[in-house]
């Protein structure tokens, strides 16, 4: 089922930069009245209201911050639309035994997972009383298979995927549509240690876009997501196996 956005209010989440801030311009593009941009800088959202004025709303929100996620979902109490985006990679490369992997992966918890966890649990209320709305949230194509390089960054994503999933069968009897969204990397800061192709976020955020419009329960907003998912799908121990450079078995 197809979800309209002209005329809707949105909230997204981690909107200072990147596919954030791309995600704003594009739903401003597609006619939603107003874009609550959260972020945990006031200062780093100013350029998306120079551009966007009124329609663009700044709120300071740290994921982790309890206090912080009530008082956005009190302000924010009309979104009809949630997208958490907000998300980090704690720590890249290295050897297994590395420490790091440890430390770096509780901050991508915190962050990626249950950080969008508690923003969902805030603002199921407020898209209930306004009819049920929509929620979309960011995960990644390794919310599928698992990038060596990208251990802890992985599960979190997988651990989105798995929420994405529980929260579409428990609000779906308060009429809100819940959509996973699985980009492969996108040129931002966050996948700069990645020296492969990668698509630009704003072509990104518009098909992110279109494929809420479309109802499109799992959307795939580049070139590579178009490739992995459907091979996930399709034969997952063989996308396993390509991602961790293991030869395919007869």
């Amino acid at each position: 089922m197809g979800y309209a956005l002209s005329g809707k209010t949105a909230l997204v989440t981690g909107a200072n930069r990147g596919i954030g801030e791309a995600i704003v311009d594009a739903l401003v593009a597609a006619g939603v009245k107003k874009v609550y941009a959260a972020a945990r800088s006031m200062a780093a959202l100013e350029p998306l209201v120079a551009r966007h004025g009124s329609r663009v709303v700044p709120l300071q929100l740290d994921v982790t911050n309890a206090a912080q996620i009530a008082a956005t979902a009190a302000i924010a109490a009309d979104v009809d639309l949630l997208v958490n985006n907000a998300g980090i990679v704690g720590f890249s490369g290295g050897e297994f035994t590395d420490p790091k992997w440890i430390e770096g992966g509780r901050q991508e918890m915190e962050v990626n997972f249950l950080g969008t966890f508690a923003v969902t649990q805030a603002f199921a209320p407020v898209l209930a009383k306004n009819g049920g709305g929509a929620i979309a949230n960011l995960n990644s194509v390794a919310s599928f298979v698992s990038f060596p390089i990208l251990a802890a960054y992985s599960a979190s994503k997988a651990a989105t995927h798995s929420l994405t999933q529980v929260t579409r069968a428990m609000l779906r009897g308060q009429n809100t549509q819940v959509f996973g969204v699985y980009p492969g990397p996108i040129d931002t800061k966050m996948s700069e240690v990645l020296t492969i192709e990668k698509a630009s976020p704003a072509d990104a955020a518009r098909a992110i876009v279109a494929g809420i419009i479309a109802g499109h329960e799992e959307i795939f907003p580049d070139k590579m997501s178009q490739g992995t998912g459907p091979a996930f799908f399709a034969d997952p121990k063989g996308l396993e196996r390509q991602v961790a450079g293991v030869p395919a078995v007869a």
